[in-house]
C-alpha cells in the first residue's frame, strides 16, 4: 500500500555556504578525507555549521563534472544561518578548520574553489602560512593557487573560496508502523538524494531521528525534541501522530537554490512511498516563522514564480 503523502510543506531559511572539490588519488583516500571535513556538522544547533558531500565527481562518480587534475573528486558544502549575525566570520572560520585541519592532513588530497564569485574569502593564504615561509603562488590546471610543502609531499589549493546565498531546512518526515519502516523509508530517501546535484545532506546516514521543534523549556536551549510527535509520548501530550504510527524519522536537505532542493524532495518522496508499513509522508514547518521557503510536497502546488 502506498503511503499517504501529506499535503504540506517543508520550510526552508537562507544560508550562506561554501562549495568546495576535493579530489584525491583514489576513492580511498577521498572519503577520508571526506568523513573528516563533513564530521561534527550535522546542526548549528550546536555544530559551527553543517556539513555534507553533494557528490562524487569525476573518475568513479559523474563523469559529467571534470576535476582540475583528473582524479577522483567530491563536492562539499559547508552551510550556516543566514540570520547568524556574525555569519561571516563563521563561515569562514568553519571552512579554514576544516580545509588546514581535514583535507591538508589527508595524504594526497587537494581542494579547489567551486563557487566563482565576487565575494570570497581569502582562505588560501591562511591556510598556506603552515608552510611556515616555505609556501608559494603558483598557477596550475589554469588555476591561481597556493602551494605548501608538506612530509607527504605538497598540498594545493585555489587561493580563494567563494560563497554565496543558500538554502537550508528542506526536510521529509517518515511515519512507520515500526522503527523498521520508518528506518527503511528514511534509507530509501536519502539514497535517492544522494547522487542530486546541488544539494547536501549532513545527518548521520542522511538520516536524523530526533527530529527538533525550536525551542525549549530550557531557557539555555534553542530546541528541542517535538514531543507532538514522539511516539512513547501519546499517552502525555496532545499528539500529532496518526493512528499505528510507532516511529519517524526524518531527513534534512541544504542546498544552493530552490530548484535543487525541490528536485531532491521529489526524488526521496517516489524512492520511499511503497514501503510496507509507511503510513505517510510528511514534513515539519513552522508556519513561516523560521524560512519563506516551502518546499511543497505535492509538486503541483509548488508556487512557479
Amino acid at each position: 500500500m502506498t503511503a499517504i503523502i501529506d499535503d504540506t510543506y517543508a520550510e526552508a531559511f537562507r544560508s550562506l555556504y561554501v562549495e568546495f572539490l576535493i579530489t584525491a588519488r583514489d576513492r580511498k583516500w577521498l572519503d577520508h578525507a571526506l568523513q573528516a571535513t563533513t564530521g561534527n556538522a550535522s546542526s548549528t544547533i550546536l555544530c559551527d555549521c553543517e556539513a555534507g558531500v553533494d557528490r562524487y565527481v569525476g573518475p568513479g562518480g559523474d563523469t559529467s563534472v571534470e576535476t582540475p587534475d583528473g582524479r577522483p573528486g567530491a563536492i562539499v558544502q559547508l552551510h550556516v544561518p543566514r540570520f547568524w549575525k556574525d555569519r561571516l566570520q563563521k563561515l569562514e572560520k568553519s571552512a579554514l578548520i576544516r580545509i588546514s585541519q581535514n583535507v591538508l592532513t589527508c595524504p594526497t588530497a587537494s581542494c579547489f574553489n567551486l563557487i566563482d564569485s565576487e565575494d570570497y574569502f581569502h582562505l588560501g593564504r591562511k591556510v598556506a602560512y603552515f608552510g611556515n615561509r616555505y609556501q608559494k603562488r603558483i598557477e596550475r590546471f589554469g588555476r591561481k593557487m597556493w602551494w605548501i610543502p608538506i612530509l607527504g609531499g605538497e598540498f594545493v589549493l585555489d587561493r580563494r573560496l567563494g560563497y554565496a546565498n543558500g538554502l537550508m531546512g528542506g526536510n521529509l518526515w517518515f511515519f512507520g508502523s515500526n522503527v523498521d519502516a520508518a528506518l527503511e523509508a528514511a534509507e530509501l530517501a536519502a539514497e535517492a538524494v544522494k547522487p542530486m546535484p546541488g544539494v547536501v545532506m549532513t545527518f548521520p546516514g542522511g538520516i536524523a531521528s530526533s527530529g527538533s521543534k525550536a525551542g525549549s523549556d530550557y531557557s539555555f536551549s534553542i530546541a528541542s525534541t517535538y514531543e507532538k510527535f514522539c511516539p512513547q509520548l501519546r499517552d502525555q501530550v496532545e499528539t500529532g501522530l496518526p493512528d499505528n504510527v510507532e516511529s519517524v524519522m526524518e531527513i534534512i536537505i541544504n542546498g544552493r537554490d530552490m530548484n535543487a532542493i525541490i528536485a531532491a524532495t521529489q526524488a526521496a518522496i517516489g524512492a520511499s512511498r511503497n514501503v510496507a508499513g509507511l503510513k505517510m509522508i510528511s514534513a515539519g514547518n513552522y508556519g513561516g516563522k523560521l524560512g519563506k521557503s516551502f518546499i511543497f510536497l505535492h509538486p503541483e502546488k509548488q508556487p512557479t514564480d
